[in-house]
């Protein structure tokens, strides 16, 4: 019984990587069950504190995913129309898929800096910067799914 839950864990640690990249699968929490799902073998290999802990960095991992993107905008000279931009993108995007989430903020960013009048290079400049946030988020939510399966698999 203890490798069903071993393989149910690390299929859910590889979901949360492929969710750390695609919209619709909230990554980091789907690779936190995986731990948690470790605690059903006997004996559980994790404290409480040591998934609490988890809970909490997931939870910011989330938090940071939608802000990052918005902090980039900001960074690279955006206005509020840009941010704005940035962040409607990503909410229009989230139900078109992979490619959608990826150009999403970019095109809102720029859309909502041309709204704010300023110029197209201004426009495409905080449109990078939101398109580097996104790849930052993405980041951040792939390497804390690869330590959680790092845990898992050391768990075993």
């Amino acid at each position: 019984m203890e490798w069903l839950w071993i393989t149910f864990g690390i299929l859910l640690v590889v979901a949360g990587l492929v969710g750390s990249l695609l919209p619709v699968i909230p990554g980091p929490p789907i690779a936190f069950l995986g731990l948690w799902m470790q605690q059903l073998r006997n004996p559980g290999p994790f404290t409480p504190s040591f998934l609490w802990t988890w809970v909490g960095v997931v939870i910011v991992v989330l938090f940071l995913d939608y802000f990052i993107p918005i902090w980039g905008t900001r960074k690279f000279g955006g206005s509020k129309y840009g941010v704005w931009g940035c962040t409607l993108g990503f909410l229009a995007a989230f139900w078109m898929g992979p490619l959608g989430v990826i150009i999403g903020p970019f095109v809102g960013a720029f859309l909502g800096e041309l709204v704010a009048n300023q110029t197209q290079k201004q426009a495409l400049r905080a449109a990078f910067g939101a398109f580097l946030g996104f790849l930052g988020g993405s980041l951040i939510k792939i390497i804390v799914c690869l330590l959680m399966g790092y845990y898992l698999i050391t768990s075993i």
